[in-house]
């Protein structure tokens, strides 16, 4: 089954003047029109294509690569508003229709806005939604604390930064927590710091507990490499210069170093660090 707004890897099956005809494992075929056509192919080849619906309602193929798929969630420009709704930039020709009644807010003409792409039930058309909310809960929990996570940031808050995790929950990430600058849009990783009695999620940039000695040691002893072997930081730096140094926290540099000066990789003294 050919699934639209995904990847599908399909076979070339019929070379026409329009472009190449694939076809799935049940024999449903879509166009690959000419233009994107590789420049060296084999029929019965297998190929990986993009499936939506062009301009005319029909399901197409295309190599080019969209900002995003079916089911997640991506940071999108807004290229242009009328009746129906705003459009945004997905990366495709045919431009991504967020209706009004899935606007939290009316969408303007320039702006960027974290979207969810999903597939209308009733319209079969590939649509987006900034009602983030709606596709997300924390009801039913799949991670677990100190999990490594996928996280996108939503939005700022009086408290922090809120992120969806793993395209299935919502977390926020406390200012007290970030040591890196960070904006609307990004996607990185993010490592679960407290799951909460009423299941909000608290989000670390950085691992929790013994697990980020190792990464915190060699973010300290890469950077003393580049900086000639020494780092003009120790365990009485002011947090705020480790952190615009090293984008980490005084503690994980604590930890990061102990680490380094028990494996005898440093000395430490009143200026810094040396790599021994």
């Amino acid at each position: 089954m050919i699934e639209l707004g995904n990847y599908n890897t399909l076979k070339i099956v019929r070379n026409t003047s329009v472009g190449l005809f694939l076809e799935d494992s049940e024999g449903t075929d879509v166009l690959l029109p000419n233009k994107y056509v590789p420049e060296t192919y084999e029929m019965e080849d297998d190929i990986s294509v993009f499936c939506y619906l062009d301009y005319d309602e029909r399901p197409i193929a295309t190599t080019l690569e969209p900002y995003i798929i079916r089911n997640t969630f991506a940071l999108l420009k807004v290229v242009d508003v009328n009746e129906y709704g705003a459009f945004l930039d997905w990366g495709l020709e045919k431009h991504l229709l967020v209706p009004f009644r899935e606007q939290r807010d009316k969408m303007k003409q320039g702006q960027w806005y974290v979207v969810y792409c999903y597939m209308d039930e009733m319209s079969f058309r590939l649509v987006g939604s900034n009602k983030l909310n709606k596709f997300i809960s924390n009801e039913s929990l799949t991670i677990e604390p100190y999990e490594e996570v996928d996280i996108i940031i939503t939005r700022k808050t009086d408290l922090g930064w809120e992120a969806i995790i793993n395209n299935a929950h919502k977390g926020l990430i406390f200012f007290s927590d970030v040591y890196k600058e960070i904006a609307v849009g990004d996607k990185t990783k993010g490592y679960i710091k407290n799951i909460r009695p009423d299941n909000k999620i608290d989000v670390s940039l950085e691992p929790i507990g013994f697990k980020s000695l190792e990464p915190s040691a060699n973010i300290i002893y890469e950077a003393a490499v580049k900086n000639g072997g020494f780092l003009n930081l120790h365990d009485k730096s002011n947090p705020e210069e480790i952190k615009r140094q090293l984008q980490m926290s005084k503690k994980s540099f604590k930890r990061g170093i102990g680490v380094l000066y028990k494996e005898r990789k440093i000395v430490i003294n009143e200026n810094g660090i040396k790599i021994i």
